[in-house]
């Protein structure tokens, strides 16, 4: 076989990838409600009617999986690689400068909600399958790209279809980064509460989602100002702290960076440096046991987890990451959420098990889920065969990644994410603008066209 030959014929197949992702760019496809036959909405049911319809147009074999995913194939029987992208987007949200679903082409660049994130990959993987079945490659492994329209909301789509169909042996999702991703950390995604009747502390507020740093914190006391600026300048926090008179209490406002769960060093926790100051002022009890007790177990900079007893290290994984995400006082209950990233060295019982320890000794009532460590043997022929394609065609070293999040493949057996982000660039995923460039739509089809070779061939 001439790999040359396939590389030309994606080359020859550019216009087509790029109106074929238009295509799918114009289907408004986050999820809204469930309507009959459109589990995650009629959007995402109508991108993926459409993709489906190009495939058979292409000349492929498809499946609709009740509306939840699609099965796309040459040859019958078992496949030895199955390729697992997906159709949905989160919403277009603000600040975008073009029009989110209509694709513009701009010095290389297509524009449009979806574009990397994940059409675009699921178009690259489409056209390498395609050039491969023009000239006739004889794949006696067998490969189908399965397409589902759920993954922004917590991947039920692949949930369900797994209780419907069977996974290939041999797995890679184009919906994470380059060279290759074969260690995800486990998670613990963690809730606490206690009763916190005060006088004194009526109002505190931090963070709105489990797996983000929080940037703002903000609670309501009965204290004078003066004492509150004190307590501010002895807890020395980087985050901003700022006071103002509010309705006969005083209202204190923390303001920090924002990042993800995984990667805590790179924020700047609003919420831990309000708790911090609040632990030095007198709020009565139980509010004063509470809150000193958290500033104890989640000090403020800490992202380890050494001082809840949590913190664990490996050679292959890293450390431990957790972050104090969420935190309401309401009715006379306060309320908390953890995010712990967790390496493979260690399991949701062990880590959940040091947790719920650790909270029950200062006062609150866990409530611990979680999902464990994903890992495939860097040296595994699968894993092997894909940094091959990826160096072959890039002409740059493949290594295997570990990372703290999590991919659309956590938890299926054998599975690792394999494209299609590359270091240094921003593509503006989940934001206004979101890009792919023309010439990576193409060179992930090259790489994913040696890939199945390499696999199936």
């Amino acid at each position: 076989m001439n790999i040359q030959k396939v590389f030309e014929k994606i080359e020859s197949l550019r216009p087509e990838m790029i109106n074929t992702l238009g295509d799918l760019v114009a289907c408004q496809s986050f999820r809204t409600p469930a309507a009959e036959g459109a589990p995650f909405g009629v959007g995402a049911r109508a991108c993926l009617d459409r993709f489906l319809e190009i495939c058979r147009g292409l000349g492929f074999k498809t499946e609709n999986v009740d509306g939840y995913a699609g099965r796309v194939y040459s040859t019958d029987g078992e496949s030895a690689l199955g390729i697992l992208a997906h159709l949905d987007t989160v919403p277009a949200g603000e600040g975008w400068t073009r029009e989110p679903y209509k694709i513009s082409v701009e010095d290389g660049k297509i524009y449009g909600r979806g574009t990397m994130d994940d059409k675009g990959p699921a178009v690259s993987v489409l056209y390498a399958m395609y050039a491969l079945k023009e000239l006739g490659i004889s794949l006696p492994g067998g490969v189908e790209l399965i397409v589902g329209t759920d993954e922004e909301c917590g991947s039920s789509d692949m949930e369900y279809y797994r209780s419907k169909k069977s996974l290939p042996p041999q797995l890679f999702t184009p919906d994470a980064c380059y060279p290759l991703i074969n260690i995800e950390k486990g998670r613990i995604a963690a809730k606490f509460s206690a009763d916190c009747l005060s006088e004194t502390l009526i109002g505190l507020h931090g963070g709105k989602t489990l797996n983000a740093v929080p940037a703002l914190a903000t609670a309501a006391v009965k204290l004078d100002k003066s004492d509150l600026i004190t307590a501010a300048k002895k807890a020395g926090c980087t985050a901003n702290i700022t006071f103002e008179d509010e309705g006969g209490a005083v209202k204190i406002t923390a303001s920090g960076v924002s990042a993800h769960a995984s990667t805590p060093e790179a924020g700047d926790n609003a919420l831990t440096a309000l708790i911090k100051l609040l632990s030095l002022c007198d709020l009565g009890e139980p509010a004063n046991g509470l809150i000193r007790g958290l500033n104890k177990i989640f000090p403020y900079g800490e992202t380890d987890g050494q001082s809840a007893g949590v913190s664990a290290k490996d050679g292959v994984s890293g450390a431990l990451t957790l972050v104090l995400s969420v935190l309401d006082l309401e009715g006379g209950r306060l309320t908390g959420g953890i995010d712990i990233r967790f390496p493979v060295c260690e399991s949701v019982g062990s880590v959940g098990k040091k947790l719920s320890a650790a909270l029950e000794s200062i006062g609150f009532v866990p409530e611990i889920n979680g999902t464990e460590p994903h890992c495939v043997p860097s040296d595994s022929p699968f894993v092997k065969k894909l940094l091959d394609a990826y160096e072959a065609v890039t002409g740059l070293r493949g290594e295997p990644l570990a990372i703290g999040g999590g991919t659309y493949v956590h938890g299926i057996p054998g599975g690792v994410a394999f494209g299609c982000e590359v270091e240094g660039e921003d593509n503006r995923i989940h934001g206004a603008d979101e890009f792919i460039s023309a010439d990576a739509l193409v060179t992930n089809a090259k790489i994913f066209a040696r890939a199945i070779v390499n696999v199936c061939g």
